[in-house]
């Protein structure tokens, strides 16, 4: 079982009102009980015997191990930082209608365009489909296809990038 895992258990379970959680997991079987039940303590489910002269520490030191995650803020910030270097250097086309993607007008004809084309303003780049209605999106600028962000008849939504062009 995963550490955390089990942190997170008992801290639910201190937290709540709940006395008593047992989980079966994956064949595993972990129960958890907040306080003790009278028959249990007159058992003495675990006895322990010291010696005579033997003192309890005032603190016993716990273990824990100290487990390095890698930080996704970092992750994220280079992210943006890639993601405003390509708004600034390329034109972003973007879906008008939540639809189908469609880089070609029919499965057997050649892409309208691919990457490293070179594009006119009112040329054809792609079709969404919505509704069984076919919408041709146009180029808005005179430049070369840098990217193509949606696979062939994958979802897309408004206002999702679907083509970066480098202007001319």
């Amino acid at each position: 079982m995963d550490l955390n895992y089990l942190k997170k258990l008992l801290k639910i379970v201190d937290e709540s009102g709940v006395d008593e959680v047992e989980i079966e997991e994956e064949g595993s079987k972990i129960r958890i009980k907040k306080t003790p039940s009278s028959k249990e303590n007159s058992q003495n489910i675990f006895p322990i015997t010291f010696p005579q002269n033997f003192q309890m520490p005032a603190q016993v030191p716990v273990y824990q191990p100290q487990v390095q995650t890698p930080t996704p803020q970092i992750v994220e910030e280079k992210k943006v930082t890639e993601e405003k270097k390509a708004e600034k250097k390329y034109h972003e086309i973007k879906s008008p209608i939540v639809g189908t993607f469609y880089r070609a007008p029919s499965p057997d004809a050649e892409p309208y365009v691919k990457v490293g084309d070179i594009v006119q303003v009112g040329q054809v780049l792609c079709i969404v489909e919505a509704m069984k209605l076919m919408n041709e999106i146009e180029s808005d600028i005179n430049g070369k296809i840098i990217q193509i962000l949606v696979e062939n008849a994958q979802p897309v939504e408004y206002g999702q990038t679907l083509f970066l062009i480098e202007p001319l």
